[in-house]
């Protein structure tokens, strides 16, 4: 992995990361005292890595099974036209839709990958109804219901 072109990042800027993305909740101090700062130059690093874009925000891991959402379902979504206004449309209309958790475009036999998380196949049957088969150019679909959830991280390999 290479850092944004013409942003440098030392091996310090490298440790708060590390350190931030395994405990986002860690306190300054501790921040400080693990990569032996001040915690005012650390407060400083991290402004600073925040205003740079390399920290997007914090935010807290719930479990999906305790929230009625235990069905981890992923849909290949293919459009019946790929032109620019189907594509705003679509983009559109799942940045609307709570369900979806995360939509990617992708290159190769279908146009997006769709993550969502149901409580059970009623569920997901109910919002492919619903909501699914009524976005926007959608031609087909493909549904992959996950079985098992071996690997689930948020953590970016650091260089």
């Amino acid at each position: 992995m290479h850092p944004t072109p013409g942003i440098a990042l030392d091996r310090i800027d490298l440790r708060i990361l590390a350190a931030l993305q395994a405990n986002g909740r860690i306190s300054n101090l501790k921040l400080a005292e693990s990569v032996a700062l001040s915690p005012t130059a650390v407060l400083a690093r991290v402004q600073r890595l925040t205003r740079e874009g390399f920290i997007l925000g914090y935010e807290a891991r719930l479990d999906p099974g305790k929230l009625g959402a235990a069905m981890m379902v992923f849909v290949e979504v293919l459009l019946d036209r790929t032109t620019p206004n189907v594509f705003e449309q679509f983009k559109a209309a799942v940045q609307a839709c709570a369900e979806i958790m995360e939509c990617h475009m992708v290159a190769g036999g279908f146009d997006y990958l769709l993550k969502t998380r149901m409580a059970d196949m009623a569920a997901y049957r109910d919002f492919a109804g619903r909501v699914l088969w009524q976005l926007p150019g959608v031609r087909e679909t493909r549904t992959y219901a996950v079985i098992e959830e071996v690997k689930n991280s948020t953590h970016l390999p650091l260089p």
